[in-house]
């Protein structure tokens, strides 16, 4: 299948919804990140019902985590090799049974603790493959002047699933069990591969070059070409680090927040999450609208949102008053939804299509590092110093991804693109 790739044509903006393969993609990973949203709550209060213990739940975050630092390299390699279509069905279907086995082995009463780690890593293993794969997907789908709002609009359905999921999932367990909402959340990996399957994506521009490399070899050219060869590619993964070291840890250090400096209970603390994730939606929502500028213009809004950023998180260590954190909270957010769409664009673009899965899990695995060590640092310096300390730290580091970014933004001209 052919498509206008000429980047002289306007975004479509949110119509994008309303074209036939984008908007199966976008319809799919609303439904499955609605699911996500499901399982970070279900999935915890399953394992503490479980086992009575708050260590072990807390193992949850670790093996979720874990395999995106190990394995995000090596499956970039495989994944420049293989469909990307292919790929994120089979994902989403395995993705799917693992989380059904769950609550059906429990049934079974053959669920052990050990079991549960099992599967719950195994599932990470196969989502660590997802994300690089749809983002590399989406310069397959649209033009490249509609990139920006083609990944602002992925972004939405982040937002989405983080305010919805776990509202629904809430209320869910408490009709009919944690167990039985991970069946829904099973059923939206599915209902997701299902909207994948009929996609028509564009005909690859640019056959893999890999030939009979080894797997070793061709993971030294992605490395290659993102800490030698292309030095915006570089400096857009320390941005993104950066980013990820502060607002990481940012949604870590808001319950800390509410309760010591606001003084208020969990129903505001719920407030403050939503208000955050308002924020993100709108700024999502914007992008989505906005015209596609040039690289230096988008540069300069990553500017300019994170400096926005950065002095309204060190602002509401000044705050006491619930109702005008809330406010700063929806600037907050706002401002930091709009980097990864950005960043993601200017990626698709500087990037050979044949590298990109490779590029995009070394992404990755800088931000998953950057966000582990934020969440550490800044909930240590919270509970040694104070919160209006790590709330001033994380603006401070917001400030300095803005100054990263500076110039970048200078030098934007003169970076060549592949996907023009």
């Amino acid at each position: 299948m052919s498509r206008d790739h000429g980047s002289s044509q306007v975004s479509r903006g949110w119509r994008l919804i309303n074209t036939r393969d984008f908007g199966l993609l976008w319809w799919g990973q609303a439904t499955a990140q609605i699911g996500e949203g499901l399982n970070k709550v279900a999935l915890l209060w399953f394992v503490y019902e479980l086992t009575g213990s708050a260590m072990k739940m807390t193992m949850v975050g670790l093996l979720q985590t874990i395999p995106p630092l190990v394995f995000g390299p090596l499956i970039g390699v495989y994944l420049d090799r293989l469909p990307k279509k292919a790929v994120m069905v089979w994902v989403d279907l395995v993705r799917a049974l693992l989380t059904l086995l769950i609550p059906v082995l429990s049934a079974m009463d053959t669920l052990s603790i050990e079991g549960l780690y099992g599967l719950i890593f195994l599932t990470s293993v196969v989502s660590t493959v997802f994300g690089p794969a749809l983002v590399s997907a989406v310069p397959l789908l649209v033009r490249p002047a509609e990139l920006m709002s083609a990944n602002a609009l992925i972004q939405g359905t982040n937002n989405i699933g983080m305010l919805l999921g776990p509202a629904i999932s809430g209320i869910m367990i408490a009709l009919i069990n944690a167990e039985n909402v991970l069946f829904v959340n099973s059923a939206t990996f599915l209902i997701s591969a299902l909207c994948l399957t009929p996609i028509r994506f564009a005909v690859s521009r640019v056959r893999a070059v890999q030939g009979t490399s080894s797997v070793w070899e061709e993971l030294r050219a992605g490395f290659r070409f993102v800490f030698a060869q292309r030095s915006m590619v570089l400096t857009l993964v320390i941005i993104s680090s950066l980013y990820n070291l502060g607002v990481s840890a940012f949604v870590f250090i808001l319950p800390v927040y509410a309760k010591e400096f606001l003084r208020v209970g969990p129903v505001q603390l719920g407030w403050l999450w939503s208000a955050l994730g308002v924020g993100m939606l709108a700024a999502s929502t914007w992008l989505t609208w906005r015209k596609q500028s040039d690289m230096q213009g988008r540069l300069r809004i990553v500017v300019r949102s994170m400096t926005i950023g950065g002095l309204a998180v060190c602002s509401l260590s000044l705050l006491e008053t619930p109702l005008v954190a809330a406010g700063i909270v929806v600037i907050v957010g706002g401002s930091t939804a709009v980097l990864n769409p950005i960043v993601w664009a200017l990626l698709q673009e500087v990037t050979p299509e044949h590298l990109i899965g490779r590029v995009l899990t070394t992404f990755s695995v800088g931000s998953m590092a950057s966000a582990m060590a934020g969440m550490t640092g800044f909930g240590w310096m919270a509970d040694a110093i104070g919160p209006a300390a790590s709330l001033v730290g994380l603006g401070l580091v917001l400030l300095l991804t803005a100054a990263v970014a500076v110039p970048c933004a200078r030098n934007a001209c003169a970076v060549p693109t592949v996907r023009a």
